[in-house]
């Protein structure tokens, strides 16, 4: 517990005028602020909130990085992309899977995720943010956490791309609330997964149930070896 909150704040706020006073070329590199909701040995606040970082990221110019397992449980991020996406001209997107707080589990292509990359999509906003995975486990083999991830990004992203937004929408604007619901409803068990195996065999990929072996061979010739 602090009366100096305001305070601490007024130090980042001028440390940030300092650093940002050089600017870089975009092209180069894009400038972005990474909020967190507690931190170990700040528990009861953090100088760089959510709020903070947006206020200073809009004021000046900057992106904004949203990570999904920096937030309350209870949070989604999906929600706050389209609440943004009107000020910022960059967002930053660190996707992990959080659970209790930021513990950075391997990325799967749960709910949040899908609805993540429909914000992205139905703003067409897909050149403003920059989608980046932040996700550790040491757990299980370490090439197939990666594998497992960057596959979950790529089919949310196409589960996204491939719904009727229009047609979404089209009902919606006339009320009609029950067409709108019943195709969210059947687009649940459209054939997604055919269109996913067929753009993984199109671009050399190995298809789902293919790809487990090659990561268990890799891990037996390669990584216990060293």
């Amino acid at each position: 517990m602090t009366p100096s909150r305001f305070d601490h704040r007024i130090i980042l706020k001028e440390s940030l005028d300092d650093i940002y006073s050089i600017k870089y070329p975009k092209e180069n590199i894009i400038d972005s602020l990474e909020s967190k909701l507690f931190g170990i040995g700040y528990e009861y606040y953090n100088v760089g909130s959510l709020e903070f970082y947006l206020s200073y990221a809009v004021q000046n110019g900057l992106a904004i990085t949203l990570d999904t397992g920096h937030f309350h449980p209870t949070e989604f991020v999906s929600d706050k992309i389209s609440a943004v996406i009107p000020y910022l001209n960059d967002i930053v997107l660190h996707l992990s899977r959080g659970i209790r707080w930021d513990s950075d589990h391997v990325t799967t292509l749960n709910d949040e995720l899908i609805t993540i990359m429909a914000e992205i999509v139905r703003a067409d906003a897909v050149a403003k943010v920059h989608i980046g995975t932040d996700f550790f486990d040491g757990s299980i083999n370490r090439v197939g956490a990666l594998a497992i991830g960057a596959r979950a990004v790529s089919k949310a992203l196409l589960y996204a791309m491939i719904e009727p937004t229009d047609l979404l929408k089209e009902y919606e604007d006339k009320g009609d609330n029950f067409s709108r619901l019943a195709l969210f409803e059947d687009l649940k068990i459209m054939p997604f997964g055919d269109i996913w195996n067929y753009y993984c065999v199109s671009n050399n990929i190995l298809s789902d149930m293919d790809w487990k072996a090659e990561v268990i061979k890799y891990e037996q010739e390669v990584l216990l070896k060293r």
